[in-house]
């Protein structure tokens, strides 16, 4: 059974600890780079394909940086919501300096 985190400050760091191969870091966050993207295109153009897209392409990336690099299951198969927060905080902390790649 997977261990239950009530709030997800409390699940971030173990978030953290699932993405300690700096390559599956630099594809999660070059992921979430594609998924910005596209979810800005959505809202431009009004194509709502785009923000299926989104969701495609930035879990390929991330899902290819836990499968062949990192070796561990994607918490988005345990923690759905929390997995997508940990993403976007990830990638916030990784541009402001705060996790290093």
């Amino acid at each position: 059974m997977s261990k239950q985190y009530p709030t997800f400050r409390e699940f971030y760091p173990f978030y953290l600890g699932e993405h300690s191969n700096r390559t599956c870091k630099l594809l999660h966050f070059i992921g979430t780079w594609v998924a910005l993207g596209m979810f800005v295109s959505a809202a431009v153009t009004g194509n709502a394909w785009w923000v299926l897209g989104a969701f495609v392409a930035g879990y390929a990336f991330a899902w290819v940086g836990h499968f062949f690099f990192e070796k561990n299951r994607p918490a988005t198969f345990t923690y759905p919501l929390y997995s997508f927060m940990g993403d976007w905080v990830m990638w916030k902390d990784i541009m402001i300096g705060k996790v290093r790649l």
